[in-house]
């Protein structure tokens, strides 16, 4: 598995603080017993499946189908483990709005304090953003972006963006393991209840469209715009799924120039330059229709419980009493363990099994 999707209406507003400060202290003792029982590379995989994370933001008392359970369960994760990060060798960085664009600067700091190599860390933070704000361009604004990893390297993604207009949110999911290409299908697992037209350019089937873009941006800023022009004023099917009135190519010169003085080998790396974002890749992929008639996807990256109730009263209004014993037995399990006592993590352990049973009845 590498990453996935999940569709949410867009709620605003915040978690009341005395179920954050219940819902920290939970997400910590769920993490710490999980590390503990299965290390952090188990961690790393049950926050890429969408699933799963939706079930842990029920646990915690979150809503169900809210854009918030994103945001809440993160910062409550990221609050929790705070200070034990270096003990766990799991580490939390990003969050919501500013937080987010400064992310790599926090891997970095991370990183230092630790003595670790960060490069890659910081790449990865930063394509994985970059994939899901540009490259696949499906109607959602990034607000979103946490970034988890461990000592070894391995790291996973959440991140969201928002549709004002729909109303919607969508969630992305990354995971470092068994993944070679940022910008060829890198989605997996993707759960919603809608598919929307867009941009797809890390579709299979847009393999001969990033390979033409690439090849045009080796082209000279003029002819670019030259032909960007040209391609506007052409009279396209209503079908297109590109939005023609939004491209202004003759004020993309500065973009095109940065982007001909680098000279990209790839379609990665031209992604990764700073300031390539949605306008110039839809433009880039525009002229490469006209000229190449090579076409791009315009395929939805899209595939098509609770323990302690929700925030909002559903299905039932969160119980503090039976929340802060839930906390309570996991935390007496978890220090029961570090003094060599491991029958209490084994105990809680072996509900899975009869959970399994129950379910096959």
């Amino acid at each position: 598995m590498r990453t996935g999707v999940v569709h949410l209406p867009l709620h605003y507003g915040k978690a009341p603080t005395w179920l954050f400060q219940r819902m920290r202290s939970l997400a910590k003792e769920i993490t710490l017993f999980i590390i503990d029982a299965y290390g952090v590379e188990e961690m790393l995989l049950r926050l890429s499946d969408p699933f799963w994370f939706q079930a842990f933001g029920c646990t915690l008392g979150f809503d169900w189908h809210s854009s918030g359970v994103t945001t809440t369960v993160c910062g409550a994760m990221k609050e929790g483990i705070k200070d034990m990060e270096k003990e766990l060798g799991f580490y939390v960085a990003g969050g919501k709005g500013k937080t987010s664009r400064k992310t790599p600067e926090e891997i970095e700091e991370i990183c230092h304090r630790r003595s670790l190599d960060g490069t890659s860390l910081i790449y990865a933070s930063r394509m994985s953003a970059k994939v899901d704000s540009a490259a696949v361009q499906d109607g959602y604004q990034i607000y979103h972006h946490t970034f988890f990893f461990t000592n070894h390297g391995s790291w996973a993604v959440i991140q969201q963006g928002m549709n004002e207009k729909t109303r919607f949110a969508r969630r992305y999911h990354w995971l470092s393991h068994g993944i070679k290409d940022f910008v060829c299908e890198p989605h997996w697992a993707v759960c919603c209840d809608r598919r929307n037209e867009g941009l797809n350019l890390v579709a299979l089937e847009s393999g001969k469209a990033r390979e033409t873009i690439t090849e045009l941006s080796h082209e000279s800023p003029e002819f670019l715009i030259n032909e960007g022009k040209r391609a506007v004023e052409l009279c396209l099917p209503k079908e297109h799924a590109i939005p023609m009135e939004e491209i202004h190519v003759e004020r993309m010169e500065k973009i095109f120039t940065q982007i001909y003085d680098r000279l990209p080998k790839n379609f990665e790396e031209l992604l990764g330059i700073q300031g390539v974002g949605p306008k110039s890749l839809r433009a880039l992929s525009l002229i490469s229709e006209l000229i190449y008639g090579v076409k791009p996807s315009f395929r939805d990256p899209t595939r098509f419980s609770f323990a302690h109730g929700g925030k909002d009263g559903h299905p039932y209004p969160v119980d503090r009493g039976v929340y802060d014993k839930t906390v309570e037995v996991l935390k007496y399990a978890i220090e029961r363990a570090k003094v060599g006592d491991r029958e209490k993590m084994e105990a809680i352990q072996r509900l899975r099994h009869f959970v399994s049973v129950d379910n096959n009845c």
